[in-house]
Protein backbone atom coordinates (compact mmCIF):
# COMPACT_ATOMS: atom_id res chain seq x y z
CA UNK A 1 0.00 0.00 0.00
CA UNK A 2 1.38 3.22 -1.26
CA UNK A 3 1.69 6.40 0.82
CA UNK A 4 -0.90 8.80 0.51
CA UNK A 5 0.29 12.15 -0.25
CA UNK A 6 -1.31 15.28 2.10
CA UNK A 7 -4.25 16.72 0.64
CA UNK A 8 -2.57 20.35 0.83
CA UNK A 9 0.57 19.28 -0.53
CA UNK A 10 -1.75 17.35 -3.43
CA UNK A 11 -3.67 20.64 -3.91
CA UNK A 12 -0.40 22.86 -4.48
CA UNK A 13 0.65 20.29 -7.19
CA UNK A 14 -2.64 20.68 -9.05
CA UNK A 15 -2.05 24.16 -8.67
CA UNK A 16 1.60 24.66 -9.71
CA UNK A 17 0.26 21.77 -12.79
CA UNK A 18 -2.45 24.53 -13.69
CA UNK A 19 -5.36 21.68 -12.81
CA UNK A 20 -7.35 24.60 -11.04
CA UNK A 21 -10.73 22.99 -10.55
CA UNK A 22 -9.23 19.54 -9.39
CA UNK A 23 -6.86 21.84 -6.98
CA UNK A 24 -10.42 23.96 -6.18
CA UNK A 25 -12.32 20.83 -5.45
CA UNK A 26 -9.55 18.78 -3.18
CA UNK A 27 -9.77 22.74 -1.10
CA UNK A 28 -13.07 22.27 -0.68
CA UNK A 29 -12.82 18.77 0.91
CA UNK A 30 -10.24 20.36 3.06
CA UNK A 31 -12.29 23.17 4.37
CA UNK A 32 -15.56 21.16 5.04
CA UNK A 33 -13.20 19.06 7.73
CA UNK A 34 -11.52 22.24 8.76
CA UNK A 35 -13.26 25.25 7.99
CA UNK A 36 -10.34 27.63 9.49
CA UNK A 37 -7.60 26.43 7.45
CA UNK A 38 -6.12 29.69 6.29
CA UNK A 39 -4.08 27.82 3.64
CA UNK A 40 -6.21 25.92 2.08
CA UNK A 41 -8.81 29.13 2.02
CA UNK A 42 -5.41 31.00 0.47
CA UNK A 43 -5.29 28.90 -1.98
CA UNK A 44 -8.70 27.98 -3.29
CA UNK A 45 -9.64 31.60 -4.07
CA UNK A 46 -6.09 31.49 -5.71
CA UNK A 47 -7.22 28.96 -8.46
CA UNK A 48 -10.62 30.04 -8.69
CA UNK A 49 -9.05 33.70 -9.75
CA UNK A 50 -6.66 31.41 -11.86
CA UNK A 51 -9.84 30.41 -13.90
CA UNK A 52 -10.69 33.88 -14.91
CA UNK A 53 -7.55 35.81 -14.69
CA UNK A 54 -7.22 38.11 -17.56
CA UNK A 55 -4.19 40.32 -18.04
CA UNK A 56 -5.48 43.62 -17.57
CA UNK A 57 -2.39 44.96 -19.67
CA UNK A 58 -3.11 43.47 -23.21
CA UNK A 59 -6.83 42.55 -22.94
CA UNK A 60 -8.44 45.81 -23.47
CA UNK A 61 -11.52 46.62 -25.16
CA UNK A 62 -13.04 50.23 -25.09
CA UNK A 63 -17.02 50.15 -25.64
CA UNK A 64 -18.77 52.93 -27.77
CA UNK A 65 -20.41 54.67 -24.69
CA UNK A 66 -16.84 55.16 -22.54
CA UNK A 67 -16.05 56.82 -26.39
CA UNK A 68 -18.85 59.23 -26.73
CA UNK A 69 -19.70 60.01 -23.00
CA UNK A 70 -15.90 60.76 -22.22
CA UNK A 71 -15.48 63.81 -20.21
CA UNK A 72 -11.44 63.51 -20.28
CA UNK A 73 -11.43 65.35 -24.20
CA UNK A 74 -8.04 67.43 -24.25
CA UNK A 75 -8.56 69.00 -27.55
CA UNK A 76 -11.25 69.00 -29.87
CA UNK A 77 -8.98 69.16 -32.65
CA UNK A 78 -5.71 67.59 -32.18
CA UNK A 79 -2.81 68.46 -34.31
CA UNK A 80 -1.53 65.71 -37.04
CA UNK A 81 0.47 63.25 -35.56
CA UNK A 82 -0.92 64.08 -31.95
CA UNK A 83 -3.71 61.98 -31.92
CA UNK A 84 -5.14 58.16 -31.82
CA UNK A 85 -8.27 59.45 -32.66
CA UNK A 86 -7.15 61.32 -36.41
CA UNK A 87 -3.90 59.05 -37.39
CA UNK A 88 -3.80 61.07 -40.61
CA UNK A 89 -2.19 59.90 -43.60
CA UNK A 90 0.69 57.71 -43.61
CA UNK A 91 3.69 58.68 -42.69
CA UNK A 92 7.62 57.62 -43.49
CA UNK A 93 6.77 56.53 -46.59
CA UNK A 94 4.45 53.17 -45.75
CA UNK A 95 1.59 51.66 -47.44
CA UNK A 96 -1.12 53.71 -47.84
CA UNK A 97 -4.46 53.57 -46.49
CA UNK A 98 -6.54 53.40 -49.29
CA UNK A 99 -3.83 49.71 -50.03
CA UNK A 100 -4.45 48.22 -46.28
CA UNK A 101 -7.81 46.83 -45.61
CA UNK A 102 -10.03 48.43 -42.94
CA UNK A 103 -12.34 46.90 -40.88
CA UNK A 104 -15.81 47.47 -40.82
CA UNK A 105 -15.52 50.61 -38.10
CA UNK A 106 -12.78 51.92 -40.17
CA UNK A 107 -9.27 51.15 -38.63
CA UNK A 108 -6.22 49.49 -40.83
CA UNK A 109 -5.82 46.03 -40.40
CA UNK A 110 -2.93 45.20 -38.79
CA UNK A 111 -0.98 41.88 -39.17
CA UNK A 112 -1.92 40.74 -35.67
CA UNK A 113 -5.14 40.42 -33.92
CA UNK A 114 -5.44 43.07 -30.61
CA UNK A 115 -8.47 44.82 -29.06
CA UNK A 116 -7.14 48.36 -29.90
CA UNK A 117 -7.41 46.82 -33.38
CA UNK A 118 -10.98 45.82 -33.65
CA UNK A 119 -12.57 49.00 -34.61
CA UNK A 120 -12.23 52.55 -34.86
CA UNK A 121 -12.69 55.33 -32.86
CA UNK A 122 -15.67 57.04 -34.06
CA UNK A 123 -15.53 60.77 -33.69
CA UNK A 124 -19.50 61.56 -33.74
CA UNK A 125 -22.30 60.30 -31.28
CA UNK A 126 -23.99 59.74 -35.07
CA UNK A 127 -20.88 57.74 -36.59
CA UNK A 128 -21.06 55.66 -33.21
CA UNK A 129 -24.80 54.63 -33.40
CA UNK A 130 -24.54 53.95 -37.00
CA UNK A 131 -21.41 51.65 -36.59
CA UNK A 132 -22.55 47.94 -36.97
CA UNK A 133 -22.35 45.80 -33.91
CA UNK A 134 -22.73 42.47 -35.42
CA UNK A 135 -19.75 41.63 -37.01
CA UNK A 136 -16.43 40.35 -35.29
CA UNK A 137 -14.43 43.72 -36.14
CA UNK A 138 -17.28 46.03 -34.34
CA UNK A 139 -16.98 47.20 -30.90
CA UNK A 140 -19.76 46.66 -27.96
CA UNK A 141 -22.48 49.37 -26.76
CA UNK A 142 -20.01 48.92 -23.54
CA UNK A 143 -17.05 47.65 -22.40
CA UNK A 144 -19.04 46.53 -19.47
CA UNK A 145 -21.49 44.09 -21.86
CA UNK A 146 -18.83 41.48 -22.46
CA UNK A 147 -16.01 40.34 -20.55
CA UNK A 148 -16.15 42.12 -17.37
CA UNK A 149 -20.03 40.97 -16.77
CA UNK A 150 -19.05 36.84 -17.67
CA UNK A 151 -16.32 37.97 -15.24
CA UNK A 152 -18.46 39.10 -12.35
CA UNK A 153 -20.68 35.99 -13.28
CA UNK A 154 -18.20 33.44 -12.79
CA UNK A 155 -18.23 32.41 -9.79
CA UNK A 156 -21.45 31.16 -9.64
CA UNK A 157 -20.52 29.39 -12.63
CA UNK A 158 -17.40 27.22 -10.75
CA UNK A 159 -19.73 26.79 -7.39
CA UNK A 160 -23.36 25.52 -8.27
CA UNK A 161 -24.45 26.58 -4.61
CA UNK A 162 -23.04 30.21 -5.11
CA UNK A 163 -20.40 32.12 -4.73
CA UNK A 164 -17.79 31.01 -2.61
CA UNK A 165 -17.21 34.32 -0.55
CA UNK A 166 -19.78 37.06 0.85
CA UNK A 167 -17.98 40.10 -0.10
CA UNK A 168 -20.49 42.34 1.23
CA UNK A 169 -19.86 40.18 4.68
CA UNK A 170 -15.87 40.42 4.45
CA UNK A 171 -14.41 42.76 7.38
CA UNK A 172 -12.10 44.26 4.39
CA UNK A 173 -10.65 46.07 7.41
CA UNK A 174 -8.92 43.13 9.04
CA UNK A 175 -7.52 41.03 6.11
CA UNK A 176 -5.79 44.21 5.19
CA UNK A 177 -3.47 43.39 8.30
CA UNK A 178 -2.12 40.49 6.97
CA UNK A 179 -0.69 40.96 3.27
CA UNK A 180 0.00 37.62 2.01
CA UNK A 181 -3.91 36.90 2.51
CA UNK A 182 -5.28 40.32 1.50
CA UNK A 183 -2.83 40.44 -1.99
CA UNK A 184 -4.93 36.99 -2.91
CA UNK A 185 -8.15 38.29 -1.64
CA UNK A 186 -8.12 41.43 -3.91
CA UNK A 187 -7.09 39.39 -6.87
CA UNK A 188 -10.38 37.09 -5.75
CA UNK A 189 -12.41 40.35 -5.75
CA UNK A 190 -11.16 42.18 -8.97
CA UNK A 191 -10.93 38.95 -11.50
CA UNK A 192 -13.50 36.86 -10.22
CA UNK A 193 -16.26 38.72 -8.39
CA UNK A 194 -15.69 41.86 -10.99
CA UNK A 195 -16.26 43.99 -7.71
CA UNK A 196 -13.98 47.22 -8.16
CA UNK A 197 -15.64 49.13 -5.54
CA UNK A 198 -15.05 46.49 -2.40
CA UNK A 199 -11.71 45.85 -4.31
CA UNK A 200 -10.18 48.96 -4.26
CA UNK A 201 -11.40 49.66 -0.78
CA UNK A 202 -9.63 46.60 0.29
CA UNK A 203 -6.60 48.10 -1.69
CA UNK A 204 -6.95 51.46 -0.01
CA UNK A 205 -6.98 49.74 3.75
CA UNK A 206 -3.61 47.65 2.37
CA UNK A 207 -1.83 50.54 1.57
CA UNK A 208 -2.94 52.38 4.51
CA UNK A 209 -2.11 49.81 7.00
CA UNK A 210 2.08 49.25 4.86
CA UNK A 211 1.84 53.05 5.51
CA UNK A 212 2.05 53.68 2.02
CA UNK A 213 5.64 52.04 0.79
CA UNK A 214 4.20 49.02 -0.95
CA UNK A 215 4.25 49.82 -4.42
CA UNK A 216 2.26 46.81 -5.55
CA UNK A 217 -0.98 48.25 -3.53
CA UNK A 218 -0.64 51.45 -5.56
CA UNK A 219 -0.22 49.99 -8.59
CA UNK A 220 -3.51 47.42 -7.78
CA UNK A 221 -5.59 50.87 -7.00
CA UNK A 222 -4.26 52.02 -10.12
CA UNK A 223 -6.29 49.36 -12.09
CA UNK A 224 -9.70 50.26 -10.24
CA UNK A 225 -9.11 53.80 -11.26
CA UNK A 226 -8.24 52.74 -14.67
CA UNK A 227 -11.47 50.37 -14.34
CA UNK A 228 -13.45 52.76 -13.53
CA UNK A 229 -12.87 55.47 -15.89
CA UNK A 230 -10.90 57.67 -13.30
CA UNK A 231 -7.45 57.87 -15.81
CA UNK A 232 -6.21 60.69 -13.59
CA UNK A 233 -6.49 59.41 -10.35
CA UNK A 234 -5.11 55.87 -11.94
CA UNK A 235 -2.23 58.36 -13.54
CA UNK A 236 -1.56 59.45 -10.56
CA UNK A 237 -0.89 55.90 -8.48
CA UNK A 238 1.46 54.51 -11.13
CA UNK A 239 3.94 57.17 -11.38
CA UNK A 240 3.42 56.71 -7.56
CA UNK A 241 4.45 53.20 -7.99
CA UNK A 242 7.23 53.46 -10.19
CA UNK A 243 9.27 56.29 -7.53
CA UNK A 244 9.16 53.31 -5.39
CA UNK A 245 9.46 50.37 -7.34
CA UNK A 246 10.92 50.32 -11.00
CA UNK A 247 8.57 47.75 -12.91
CA UNK A 248 7.94 47.15 -16.32
CA UNK A 249 4.51 46.37 -15.41
CA UNK A 250 3.66 49.58 -14.47
CA UNK A 251 5.30 51.74 -16.79
CA UNK A 252 2.91 49.28 -19.75
CA UNK A 253 -0.23 50.33 -17.25
CA UNK A 254 0.38 53.89 -17.05
CA UNK A 255 1.64 54.25 -21.28
CA UNK A 256 -2.15 52.44 -21.03
CA UNK A 257 -3.82 55.45 -19.48
CA UNK A 258 -1.95 58.03 -22.13
CA UNK A 259 -3.64 55.59 -24.75
CA UNK A 260 -6.95 56.03 -23.37
CA UNK A 261 -6.47 59.88 -22.78
CA UNK A 262 -5.65 60.04 -26.48
CA UNK A 263 -1.80 61.28 -25.67
CA UNK A 264 0.18 58.83 -28.09
CA UNK A 265 3.31 61.20 -28.06
CA UNK A 266 2.85 61.20 -24.03
CA UNK A 267 2.51 56.88 -23.87
CA UNK A 268 6.06 56.67 -26.49
CA UNK A 269 7.87 58.86 -24.14
CA UNK A 270 6.59 56.60 -20.96
CA UNK A 271 8.14 53.89 -22.62
CA UNK A 272 11.10 55.26 -24.57
CA UNK A 273 12.35 55.96 -21.05
CA UNK A 274 11.53 52.76 -19.75
CA UNK A 275 13.66 51.45 -22.33
CA UNK A 276 16.04 53.62 -20.75
CA UNK A 277 16.03 51.53 -17.62
CA UNK A 278 15.25 48.00 -19.35
CA UNK A 279 17.09 48.07 -22.08
CA UNK A 280 15.93 45.77 -24.60
CA UNK A 281 12.52 44.62 -23.39
CA UNK A 282 10.17 43.30 -25.70
CA UNK A 283 6.82 44.56 -24.36
CA UNK A 284 8.08 47.78 -23.90
CA UNK A 285 9.70 47.98 -27.61
CA UNK A 286 5.94 46.19 -28.87
CA UNK A 287 4.12 49.05 -27.53
CA UNK A 288 6.23 51.65 -28.73
CA UNK A 289 5.37 49.42 -32.17
CA UNK A 290 1.57 49.27 -31.72
CA UNK A 291 1.30 53.01 -30.84
CA UNK A 292 3.22 54.02 -34.25
CA UNK A 293 1.03 51.44 -35.93
CA UNK A 294 -2.13 52.93 -34.73
CA UNK A 295 -0.71 56.52 -35.49
CA UNK A 296 -0.35 54.88 -39.15
CA UNK A 297 3.53 55.56 -39.05
CA UNK A 298 3.93 52.03 -40.29
CA UNK A 299 7.22 51.96 -41.23
CA UNK A 300 8.29 53.15 -38.26
CA UNK A 301 6.33 50.11 -36.10
CA UNK A 302 8.00 47.70 -38.78
CA UNK A 303 11.60 49.32 -37.96
CA UNK A 304 10.66 48.80 -33.98
CA UNK A 305 9.09 45.44 -34.82
CA UNK A 306 12.60 44.39 -36.19
CA UNK A 307 13.93 45.42 -32.80
CA UNK A 308 11.65 43.29 -31.00
CA UNK A 309 12.99 40.18 -33.44
CA UNK A 310 16.32 40.92 -32.33
CA UNK A 311 15.92 40.40 -28.70
CA UNK A 312 13.28 37.26 -29.26
CA UNK A 313 12.71 35.64 -32.11
CA UNK A 314 9.67 33.77 -32.14
CA UNK A 315 7.50 36.95 -31.10
CA UNK A 316 4.46 36.09 -33.31
CA UNK A 317 2.69 39.53 -33.00
CA UNK A 318 6.34 41.32 -34.17
CA UNK A 319 6.60 38.37 -37.42
CA UNK A 320 2.78 38.81 -38.33
CA UNK A 321 3.09 42.40 -38.41
CA UNK A 322 6.72 42.76 -40.20
CA UNK A 323 4.80 40.32 -42.99
CA UNK A 324 1.95 42.25 -43.20
CA UNK A 325 4.11 45.07 -44.26
CA UNK A 326 5.68 43.66 -46.76
CA UNK A 327 2.44 42.08 -48.20
CA UNK A 328 0.84 45.24 -48.54
CA UNK A 329 4.57 46.95 -49.77
CA UNK A 330 4.39 44.68 -53.03
CA UNK A 331 6.99 42.71 -51.25
CA UNK A 332 5.12 39.38 -51.58
CA UNK A 333 8.55 37.21 -51.64
CA UNK A 334 9.66 38.85 -48.51
CA UNK A 335 6.44 38.46 -46.57
CA UNK A 336 6.21 34.76 -47.48
CA UNK A 337 9.12 33.81 -45.48
CA UNK A 338 7.81 35.27 -42.14
CA UNK A 339 4.92 33.49 -43.08
CA UNK A 340 6.74 30.26 -43.59
CA UNK A 341 8.63 30.93 -39.85
CA UNK A 342 5.35 31.21 -38.24
CA UNK A 343 4.22 27.97 -39.41
CA UNK A 344 7.51 26.51 -38.97
CA UNK A 345 6.78 27.48 -35.11
CA UNK A 346 3.80 26.00 -34.54
CA UNK A 347 1.11 28.53 -35.77
CA UNK A 348 -1.67 26.71 -37.35
CA UNK A 349 -5.00 28.49 -38.27
CA UNK A 350 -7.45 29.75 -41.31
CA UNK A 351 -5.33 33.17 -41.14
CA UNK A 352 -2.08 32.17 -41.68
CA UNK A 353 -3.11 29.75 -44.78
CA UNK A 354 -4.92 32.39 -46.32
CA UNK A 355 -2.04 34.56 -45.90
CA UNK A 356 0.59 32.11 -47.45
CA UNK A 357 -2.14 31.64 -50.56
CA UNK A 358 -2.21 34.81 -51.17
CA UNK A 359 1.70 35.56 -51.04
CA UNK A 360 2.04 32.23 -53.48
CA UNK A 361 -0.12 33.96 -55.36
CA UNK A 362 1.24 37.71 -55.85
CA UNK A 363 4.83 35.85 -55.75
CA UNK A 364 3.58 33.61 -58.81
CA UNK A 365 4.71 30.37 -57.09
CA UNK A 366 1.04 29.10 -58.40
CA UNK A 367 1.95 24.92 -57.33
CA UNK A 368 0.84 25.82 -53.48
CA UNK A 369 -1.84 28.75 -54.09
CA UNK A 370 -4.98 26.31 -54.12
CA UNK A 371 -3.52 23.90 -51.20
CA UNK A 372 -2.89 27.32 -49.04
CA UNK A 373 -6.72 27.49 -49.39
CA UNK A 374 -7.78 24.19 -49.14
CA UNK A 375 -6.21 24.42 -45.61
CA UNK A 376 -7.39 27.14 -45.10
CA UNK A 377 -11.10 26.41 -45.59
CA UNK A 378 -10.73 23.00 -43.45
CA UNK A 379 -9.58 25.20 -40.56
CA UNK A 380 -12.05 27.78 -40.59
CA UNK A 381 -13.78 28.46 -37.63
CA UNK A 382 -16.83 30.67 -38.37
CA UNK A 383 -18.16 32.04 -41.76
CA UNK A 384 -16.87 34.89 -41.91
CA UNK A 385 -13.61 33.16 -41.73
CA UNK A 386 -14.65 31.05 -44.16
CA UNK A 387 -16.49 33.84 -46.97
CA UNK A 388 -12.94 35.81 -46.46
CA UNK A 389 -10.97 32.78 -47.92
CA UNK A 390 -13.73 32.58 -50.83
CA UNK A 391 -13.03 36.33 -51.74
CA UNK A 392 -9.49 35.74 -51.79
CA UNK A 393 -10.21 32.57 -54.01
CA UNK A 394 -12.30 34.71 -56.04
CA UNK A 395 -9.38 37.53 -56.30
CA UNK A 396 -6.92 34.10 -57.58
CA UNK A 397 -9.52 33.30 -60.01
CA UNK A 398 -10.29 36.60 -61.95
CA UNK A 399 -6.03 37.29 -61.76
CA UNK A 400 -5.81 34.25 -63.68
CA UNK A 401 -8.39 35.42 -66.05
CA UNK A 402 -11.24 32.64 -64.83
CA UNK A 403 -14.44 34.85 -64.26
CA UNK A 404 -16.78 32.27 -64.09
CA UNK A 405 -14.70 30.47 -61.13
CA UNK A 406 -14.21 34.14 -59.93
CA UNK A 407 -18.06 34.55 -59.81
CA UNK A 408 -19.02 31.52 -57.98
CA UNK A 409 -16.48 32.31 -55.49
CA UNK A 410 -17.82 35.78 -54.93
CA UNK A 411 -21.03 34.71 -54.12
CA UNK A 412 -20.12 31.46 -52.25
CA UNK A 413 -18.24 34.52 -49.90
CA UNK A 414 -21.74 36.11 -50.12
CA UNK A 415 -23.42 32.89 -48.89
CA UNK A 416 -21.57 32.85 -45.87
CA UNK A 417 -21.30 35.94 -45.08
CA UNK A 418 -24.13 38.35 -46.42
CA UNK A 419 -22.73 41.64 -45.07
CA UNK A 420 -19.28 41.22 -47.41
CA UNK A 421 -19.34 44.38 -48.66
CA UNK A 422 -16.26 43.63 -50.94
CA UNK A 423 -17.81 40.97 -52.62
CA UNK A 424 -20.65 42.86 -53.40
CA UNK A 425 -18.71 45.54 -55.19
CA UNK A 426 -16.76 42.61 -56.98
CA UNK A 427 -19.69 41.15 -58.22
CA UNK A 428 -21.05 44.62 -59.36
CA UNK A 429 -17.74 45.07 -61.41
CA UNK A 430 -18.01 41.49 -63.11
CA UNK A 431 -21.60 42.57 -64.02
CA UNK A 432 -20.53 45.32 -65.63
CA UNK A 433 -17.72 43.88 -67.88
CA UNK A 434 -20.44 41.64 -68.55
CA UNK A 435 -22.44 44.90 -69.88
CA UNK A 436 -25.93 43.52 -67.70
CA UNK A 437 -25.81 47.28 -66.32
CA UNK A 438 -29.35 46.78 -65.23
CA UNK A 439 -27.93 44.77 -62.31
CA UNK A 440 -24.95 46.84 -61.26
CA UNK A 441 -26.55 50.39 -59.90
CA UNK A 442 -26.84 53.88 -60.79
CA UNK A 443 -23.91 54.64 -62.36
CA UNK A 444 -23.87 58.57 -61.61
CA UNK A 445 -23.54 57.45 -58.20
CA UNK A 446 -20.72 54.89 -58.74
CA UNK A 447 -18.90 58.22 -60.49
CA UNK A 448 -19.04 60.11 -57.76
CA UNK A 449 -17.83 57.79 -55.60
CA UNK A 450 -15.29 56.81 -57.44
CA UNK A 451 -14.33 60.32 -57.90
CA UNK A 452 -14.01 60.95 -54.08
CA UNK A 453 -11.88 57.92 -54.27
CA UNK A 454 -9.48 59.30 -56.52
CA UNK A 455 -9.14 62.44 -54.53
CA UNK A 456 -8.30 60.28 -51.25
CA UNK A 457 -5.86 58.21 -52.93
CA UNK A 458 -5.12 59.37 -56.62
CA UNK A 459 -2.62 56.75 -57.11
CA UNK A 460 -4.99 53.98 -56.91
CA UNK A 461 -4.73 52.44 -60.29
CA UNK A 462 -8.24 50.36 -59.94
CA UNK A 463 -10.30 53.93 -59.52
CA UNK A 464 -8.88 55.55 -62.40
CA UNK A 465 -9.80 52.49 -64.17
CA UNK A 466 -12.55 52.75 -63.59
CA UNK A 467 -13.06 56.35 -63.82
CA UNK A 468 -12.13 55.95 -67.74
CA UNK A 469 -14.62 53.25 -68.25
CA UNK A 470 -17.56 55.09 -66.81
CA UNK A 471 -16.44 58.39 -68.93
CA UNK A 472 -16.59 56.06 -71.83
CA UNK A 473 -20.32 54.84 -71.32
CA UNK A 474 -21.25 58.44 -70.41
CA UNK A 475 -19.57 59.68 -73.73
CA UNK A 476 -21.70 56.72 -75.33
CA UNK A 477 -24.93 57.83 -73.78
Amino acid sequence: MGVEMDPLLHAWSYFRRRKFQLCSDLCSQLLAKEPGNQAAWCLKIRALTEMVYVDEIDVDQEGIAEMMLDENAIAQVARPGTSLKLPGTSQGGGPSQAVRPLTQTGRPITGFVRPSTQGGRPGTMEQAIKTPRTAHTARPMTSASGRYVRLGTASLLTNPDGPFLNVAKLNLNNYAQKPKLAKALFEYIFHHENDVKNAIDLAAYATQHAQFKDWWWKVQIGKCYYRLGLYREAETQFKSALKQQDMVDTILYLAKVYSRLDQPLTALNVFKQGLDRFSGEVSLLCGIARIYEEMNNISTAAEYYKDVLKQDNTHVEAIACIGSNHFYSDQPEIALRFYRRLLQMGVYNCQLFNNLGLCCFYAQQYDMILSSFERALSLAENEEETADVWYNLGHVAAGIGDTSLAFQCFKLALTNNNDHAEAYNNLAVMEMQKGRIEQVGDLQRSYMAAQMSEAAYPEHVDTQQLITQLRQHFARL
